[in-house]
């Protein structure tokens, strides 16, 4: 694996602003940042959260080695004062936020990041970059997992993306629905379900079809799922038949009407006897297409360009904004954009759901100072969205490693299931429930 440090994932001016605080004094101001977005991608009508793990792993490995510090003095990008005080780095502040496959809607806080300016602007756009293309990726799975109607959905993506990017796409659809993954990295990473048999270069590469079926069965087994289309459908079928015989695992389908071809292989493969052999498709598929395919006899699908480029989404449009600090006198004081079109809300968030009739029904977003927050009662019937994942540099390891996706796998299913049914709706409108903001 490539060595790098997390620490210079990041645009320059972070650094530049470190120097230019340390000089004047504000560096050391305890500050409160918040992830947020202002609009969803149009016509969507919620968001899934995931990523947050990945920024946990790269917390802990978020510091500058020599050859890191020699880079940013040679570039002259900070002073020797500020190298001095990079030598020891690591986060010490706290971080809290929306739990990985948890929805997220128009300015809900979606994550928290409290401690001193100078180490938490640091992490903004590593967080960003993280946050964005995951959440993105997790919004568009839990789509298309909505639209295959409990049919499993595995990643094949990698080969449309930056290599990189393929393995956090594979985790994050993973946390919005998925099932698996074709990339072998992101499975030995996260402990993920690795999933794939042969492409079609296989069977050319062999004389015969009949030779490519009798090869990837003899080193696969029986069960092994064998692509069909490679020349003729019907002939494909009927060769992997007799070569595997009716205990054939599956067949896949990579290109034409795929459900007209699914229904055609359904009733081949049962008049040949093989009536448990299973039935992938593949082919640029996106949310539509496998809306469409819904009363077709299929049992699984692969996604990949539209996966990993969020079906058209590939950023949330999430933004890391400061909403409080501290002042000169050492109190804590909200602050704001005033910017056209940019405005923020200031102060540190609160974060709750209200449901009715067991159905999500608006996100109560509570904003003030830190004592005003202290004092404020919610209904016990909220449900509280915020969890802490770092307590003053240490970090909950719950959120993190193979566990931590499967929970928030479990945890996006449910939660998926408490929103209006609307939500699962391919047609565009505005978010199934509305955020109430208010200023204590």
């Amino acid at each position: 694996m490539v060595d790098y440090s997390p620490a210079l994932m990041t645009d320059m001016y972070e650094y530049t602003m470190l120097d230019a605080a340390l000089k004047d004094g504000t560096a050391n101001r305890k500050c409160v940042f918040e992830v947020f977005t202002r609009h969803l991608p149009e016509g969507r009508r919620y968001g899934v959260v995931a990523g947050t793990g990945r920024i946990l792993d790269a917390l802990e490995h978020f510091h500058l080695d020599d050859e890191d510090l020699k880079f940013l003095s040679d570039r002259h990008v900070v002073s020797p004062e500020t190298i001095k005080w990079l030598e020891n780095f690591h986060f010490a502040g706290s971080i809290k936020g929306y739990r990985e496959g948890e929805m997220f809607f128009p300015n809900s806080p979606i994550l928290q990041v409290e401690g001193t300016f100078g180490e938490c602007t640091l992490l903004e756009t590593l967080i960003l970059s993280v946050l964005n293309y995951d959440s993105a990726v997790a919004s568009a799975a839990s789509r298309m997992v909505s639209a295959a109607k409990d049919r499993p959905c595995m990643d094949m993506g990698g080969r449309r993306t930056n290599e990189w990017a393929a393995v956090a796409a594979a985790r994050a659809a993973v946390v919005g629905g998925f099932k698996g993954t074709a990339n072998l990295l992101a499975a030995q990473l996260y402990g993920l379900k690795a999933i794939g048999t042969a492409a079609h270069c296989f069977t050319l590469v062999h004389d015969s079809e009949r030779d490519a079926f009798e090869s990837q069965i003899e080193a696969l087994g029986k069960n092994t799922t064998l692509l069909v289309d490679t020349y003729n459908i019907e002939e494909a079928v009927k060769t992997a038949v007799e070569v595997a015989g009716p205990e054939l695992g599956g067949v896949r389908i990579d290109s034409g009407d795929l459900a007209a071809m699914a229904q055609r292989v359904r009733n081949q493969l049962d008049a040949l006897g093989a009536t448990n052999t299973t039935i992938t498709v593949t082919n640029d598929l996106d949310e539509y297409a496998l809306a469409a395919l819904q009363t077709a006899p299929v049992d699984s699908y692969g996604v990949g360009t539209m996966l990993v480029t969020g079906s058209g989404a590939p950023t949330c449009a999430m933004v890391y904004k400061l909403t409080e600090r501290e002042g000169a006198d050492g109190t804590m004081v909200p602050v704001m954009k005033k910017s056209k079109d940019k405005a923020t809300v200031p102060g540190r968030k609160l974060a709750f759901r209200s449901y009715e009739y067991s159905l999500a029904e608006t996100e109560h977003v509570i904003s003030g100072s830190e004592e005003k927050l202290a004092g404020y009662v919610a209904d016990p019937a909220w449900k509280n969205l915020l969890v802490d994942f770092v307590n003053h540099g240490q970090i909950d390891g719950q959120w993190q490693g193979h566990d931590a996706i499967v929970a928030a796998h479990e945890y996006h299913a449910t939660a998926l299931g408490e929103l209006p049914i609307a939500a699962q709706s391919l047609m565009k409108g505005e978010p199934v429930i509305p955020t109430e903001t208010t200023v204590l």
